[in-house]
């Protein structure tokens, strides 16, 4: 069936039982762009990138052409609405949905979208500052990241701009708000520079962090806000102070160059995924590699139809509990993987995928494909054990060295800085 050019191919609703083996992930929905004829379909139609707001109520995809689509979520709510997707209004288009009237947005943000970050907008007065909108109770803002180098941000529950961010020279790759709410945000650029922007001074450019001599593809900040990671077309990523905004150290031991990076939910652990077919979790603290995740051929068995094995990473995610990554690669799989195994527990088949990410409650995982495309896959929903639960607790504010320095056994240590699971 077909709603808002989403195909769903099961049902939305699926229970995953944790104590026996993973299963596959399944297609859960795909949601297809309907361009109008005039688009050249041939140029610029990649889904560079998705998100999913904090609380999860609003997916972002970047659909190429210029557009970004601002869907409620969950999608089944679009159930009772599908012909109001026909409009073809100029501008904002809203489509009503089900679900307490939420709208369906089209952004048209006048280049080609590369980088998506959404962040919550602290409470505000009725009053309109410097023109804009003063957003209400549960505001959400949208960054997206341009093609010309500009920035452009808006609200998403209106979908009118706020802010449009000058001073990158060239594409805007990937943006990263500060989870802490604190309207910090970083931008990562091909003119191989991250720039620092606070949106509650009206968009001011407080940084520019200058080293990398490529590209930069990615930036992450860490949970705790403490730490920034970088990741260019070099062998090795940059980990930056998020307090002082200069370099903590550069991570080195990729042999291509590191396209991909996200920080554990608890901050302890951070990991870089790289063109030479390697995921490396590293101690962001310390800087040691603690694991490395190779991406190698399927066997016979389990091979879904690939001519090739070119597992060039392009992107990698942490479920939100912690104990699982996804990763994207050239060789048109999708895998999950469980920390503790160290080896991939489900594979999907997918192709052209260029970008994934996890919801924020976990149970689901979106990816972007360079056909313009979103597929919508279940992932295990894990119900974690006491005893991670207390060391993720315990991570939230305690660094390595901290860890380290307390009066308990060693392997209780080796446990709480993910040496051991």
């Amino acid at each position: 069936m077909h709603w808002y050019g989403v195909t769903f191919q099961i049902s939305c609703s699926v229970k995953l039982d944790t104590s026996i083996a993973v299963d596959e992930p399944l297609l859960l929905a795909e949601l297809k762009p309907g361009r109008p004829q005039q688009y050249d379909w041939k140029a610029s139609c990649e889904t560079w990138s998705v998100a999913f707001s904090p609380d999860g109520t609003w997916f972002a995809w970047s659909q190429g052409h210029c557009i970004v689509k601002l869907i409620p979520w969950p999608l089944e709510e679009a159930e009772l609405s599908c012909k109001a997707s026909e409009r073809k209004n100029r501008g904002i288009k809203a489509e009503v949905r089900g679900g307490g009237g939420a709208k369906e947005k089209t952004l048209e943000c006048g280049q080609i979208v590369w980088g998506l970050a959404f962040s919550s907008w602290p409470l505000c007065g009725a009053k309109e500052r410097n023109g804009l909108p003063a957003p209400g109770r549960s505001c959400l803002i949208l960054a997206t990241g341009l093609n010309d180098g500009q920035i452009k941000v808006w609200e998403v529950q209106t979908g009118r701009l706020l802010f449009s961010l000058s001073g990158h020279l060239d594409v805007v790759r990937d943006l990263s708000f500060a989870p802490n709410g604190s309207l910090i945000l970083v931008s990562a650029s091909r003119d191989k520079t991250l720039r620092i922007w606070d949106l509650s001074r009206d968009g001011k450019q407080i940084q520019v962090l200058s080293g990398h001599t490529q590209w930069v593809y990615c930036c992450s900040i860490s949970p705790d806000c403490s730490m920034l990671c970088s990741a260019a077309g070099e062998k090795s990523a940059f980990l930056w102070s998020m307090r002082s905004y200069t370099l903590i150290r550069k991570l080195e031991g990729h042999q291509s160059s590191v396209v991909s990076c996200d920080f554990s939910p608890d901050s302890a652990l951070l990991v870089t995924a790289s063109y030479d077919t390697c995921v490396i979790m590293w101690d962001p603290y310390t800087g040691e590699q603690l694991r490395t995740l190779r991406h190698v051929p399927l066997p016979p068995a389990l091979d879904y139809g690939s001519d090739i094995h070119a597992s060039s990473l392009r992107s990698v995610c942490f479920s939100p509990e912690g104990l699982y990554l996804a990763t994207v690669a050239d060789d048109r799989l999708l895998r999950i993987w469980d920390l503790e195994l160290r080896t991939p527990v489900a594979f999907a088949p997918m192709t052209n995928g260029l970008c994934c990410v996890y919801f924020p409650h976990g149970g689901f995982i979106a990816t972007g494909t360079r056909d313009g495309h979103v597929q919508f896959w279940s992932a295990p929903k894990v119900l974690s054990s006491l005893k991670h639960l207390c060391r993720k607790a315990l991570r939230t504010f305690l660094t390595t060295y901290q860890v380290l320095a307390l009066p308990i056994p060693k392997k209780m240590k080796e446990f709480l800085t993910y040496r051991t699971f």
